[in-house]
């Protein structure tokens, strides 16, 4: 296995990180922002708040170490993206920051229309978010980004069928994938009732989900036949062990069997992106750019290398920590942060 090999495992293993963790961060925000009014969602925000709190913050690791790698490793393919897709990243950058501040913000604001309206940004951005970063994805998947600065189209290459596709199908993982690790976490709590209603909304977002991937083989082949070639010839056995995985993780939740259930949702999530990975490959900008003619000098790659593996070395048992000690009620959460109607 070569260094560009290697350091494109690694782009990808950070990616998928940031989709697992990152992803029900977000999806977490979706679910406060369809919880209803002050009274009827304070009982689940109270939840999604107490959730997050201690690890939010530290989800963001893994986006910035990807920025950093493909800057690093990678960068004509760094400039080609950032100077193509910037209308939709600066949008989910926008959102990251206006979501960050409004979660941190909502428990300290004094009155209720202030704590109203953070909250409305908060899970605004949650939605809106993984949808902007999902069109980015999907117009580099689908090869609308051309190699250069600013050489592809600025907004037809993020407004198509598989780029609105796959925002859709972000914001349905995430949700997904979300409401089962909240599952797990009402009944950490003894919540029971919190147990039924996001399992509730667990299987609607699976649902969902699964649709949207049905529809979208049918909207691939005529918007991104490419792409959707390279899904059914080399990725269809991540497809098929999505949905598997996915449904399974359902199954055992129905059946109140919580050992697995979130081990086999992110592994539901972890096959789609490896099998988008697998599709595209050896292209790190489909029909314009493979990885090996992107990637920097062997000396830049190897030095990387080391890099990550020190850095391996050091952040990994904290953040294992940090999840531990969450997964353990041993940190103090974000607190209520929700809507109090004795204002």
């Amino acid at each position: 296995m070569t260094a560009v090999q290697v350091t494109a495992g690694v782009l990808w293993l950070g990616l998928t990180a940031y989709a697992v963790f990152g992803g029900a961060d977000f999806g977490a925000g979706f679910w406060d922002l369809v919880a209803g009014g002050s009274q009827r969602g304070a009982t689940p925000r109270a939840l999604i708040a107490d959730a997050i709190g201690p690890v939010w913050e530290a989800n963001h690791t893994w986006l910035i170490f990807d920025l950093v790698v493909l800057w690093t490793a990678f960068p004509p393919a760094f400039a080609a993206i950032m100077s193509t897709l910037f209308v939709p990243l600066a949008l989910a950058a926008l959102g990251i920051v206006l979501r960050g501040a409004a979660f941190a913000f909502r428990p300290e604001a004094g009155g209720f229309r202030e704590r109203r309206a953070a909250g409305a940004i908060f899970a605004a951005s949650s939605v809106v978010t993984p949808f902007f970063l999902g069109t980015a994805g999907g117009a580099i998947a689908s090869g609308r980004v051309p190699v250069g600065n600013a050489a592809g189209d600025p907004w037809g290459s993020w407004l198509n069928p598989s780029s609105i596709l796959v925002g859709l199908l972000a914001i349905a993982t995430c949700a997904y994938l979300a409401a089962v690790f909240l599952v797990a976490d009402a009944r950490r709590r003894n919540q029971p009732e919190l147990v039924a209603y996001f399992f509730r909304r667990a299987t609607l977002a699976g649902v969902v989900a699964g649709a949207l991937a049905v529809v979208g083989i049918a909207v691939l082949r005529l918007d991104a036949p490419g792409l959707a070639d390279e899904l059914t010839n080399r990725g269809w056995p991540f497809v098929i062990a999505s949905g598997l995985l996915g449904g399974a993780a359902l199954v055992l939740l129905r059946n109140e069997v919580p050992r697995w259930t979130r081990a086999l949702a992110i592994g539901a999530v972890v096959a789609v992106i490896w099998g988008w990975g697998v599709a595209q490959y050896p292209d790190i900008l489909p029909g314009s750019l493979t990885l090996a003619d992107a990637a920097a000098p062997a000396g830049s790659l190897e030095g990387l290398l080391v890099v990550f593996v020190a850095a391996a070395l050091v952040i990994a048992p904290s953040l294992g920590l940090l999840y531990t000690l969450d997964q353990r009620s041993r940190l103090t959460g974000h607190g209520l942060g929700t809507d109090r109607a004795d204002d």
